[in-house]
């Protein structure tokens, strides 16, 4: 089981469930939920390193969805 964890810029923090947020990850980050399964890559990560980090991708505001008029 992994706990996921979120910041208010759109990180995203993977850790195994039951460790504590990384000394150099320190920040305000928030409980988002716990999941059992990652994928590959994510468990090497978290293997190697402890913990798995990156930024969310964002919409940009400029892309809104247009209505068609006739």
């Amino acid at each position: 089981m992994f706990d996921v964890y979120v910041n208010e810029r759109n990180g995203l923090l993977i850790v195994e469930r039951g460790c504590p947020v990384p000394e150099k990850e320190r920040g305000s980050w928030r409980k988002k939920r716990s999941v059992r399964s990652v994928s590959d890559r994510i468990r090497a990560d978290i293997r190697v390193v402890g913990f798995h980090r990156r930024n969310l991708a964002t919409r940009p505001a400029s892309i809104v969805k247009a209505g068609v008029t006739s």
